[in-house]
C-alpha cells in the first residue's frame, strides 16, 4: 500500500465518517478525525487520499488529556 507512512491510506473506509473540528479556519489548514474500532485516525484535510496517522484508544486519550492539562 503506497502513500501511508504507517501503511494506512486516509482513503480507506473507517468506522465513522471523517470529521473536521468546528475550530477549523476558513483556509482549510486543519486535520480531520475518524473513529476506528479501538482508536482514532487523523488526516490532513487538504490531502484526503494521503497518509493517515492512527492512534490507539489509550494513546489518543493520553494526547487529549495532555492538551487539556499541560504539565506545569
Amino acid at each position: 500500500m503506497s502513500g501511508g507512512v504507517n501503511g494506512v491510506r486516509a482513503a480507506l473506509p473507517y468506522t465513522q465518517a471523517w470529521r473536521k473540528s468546528s475550530y477549523s479556519n476558513p483556509s482549510g489548514n486543519c486535520v480531520e478525525a475518524a473513529g476506528l474500532t479501538g482508536g482514532v485516525a487523523l488526516r490532513d484535510s487538504r490531502s484526503p487520499d494521503g497518509a493517515a496517522l492512527v492512534f490507539t484508544g489509550p494513546a489518543w486519550d493520553a494526547f487529549i488529556r495532555r492538551v487539556k492539562h499541560p504539565a506545569a
